[in-house]
């Protein structure tokens, strides 16, 4: 069952839906019918985007953590036990 990427004309709100032979969706924000269905783009999986979207995540990761690290040093500096 495909699933298709639909923009609402009445309020522009953009979502997905599953389609079932011929329904047609509304839109889950103002329950018009009328839609313009989009151009997906297709989910590429391979070694290459794999080890981008790993590091990409690691980087993300380790800014995380320092982030937190510093609030912690900052909370306990300002901290009256």
């Amino acid at each position: 069952m495909p699933v298709f990427e639909y923009k609402c004309r009445a309020c522009s709100h953009k979502f997905e839906a599953l389609v079932r032979g011929t329904k047609v969706p509304s839109c889950p924000k103002c329950v018009s019918p009328d839609l313009d269905r989009l151009l997906s783009m297709p989910a590429v999986r391979s070694e290459t985007t794999t080890a981008l979207a790993m590091k990409a995540a690691k980087r993300r990761d380790k800014s995380q953590a320092s982030d937190a690290d510093r609030a912690q040093r900052e909370y306990e500096a300002h901290h009256d036990d």
